[in-house]
């Protein structure tokens, strides 16, 4: 029984390590991205967040803390481009 729990935890500790491998599959869809962030709006305005962004890999929506800390959420067609981390 020990064995079993023992492999279990091993194959679960290997899966959590292969992000790309499970945004393959279709079992991770969220891709965080470290800050300081900016994003272009379509408007050609832009945002500034010193914090993290999240991307959700299926629909590209964007979601991004404000310097309040609210939380905001950009679809696809509302804006051009981001970037993060002095990128």
């Amino acid at each position: 029984m020990k064995q079993i729990r023992f492999c279990t935890i091993l194959v679960l500790l290997s899966l959590t390590s292969c992000e790309s491998w499970l945004q393959d599959i279709g079992l991770k869809d969220i891709q965080r991205f470290d800050g300081p962030c900016t994003i272009i709006l379509s408007d050609g305005s832009v945002v500034e967040t010193p914090y993290n962004i999240e991307v959700t890999i299926r629909t590209e929506a964007i979601t991004y803390r404000d310097e309040d800390g609210k939380l905001w959420s950009l679809f696809r067609e509302d804006y051009e481009s981001f970037s993060c981390g002095g990128n």
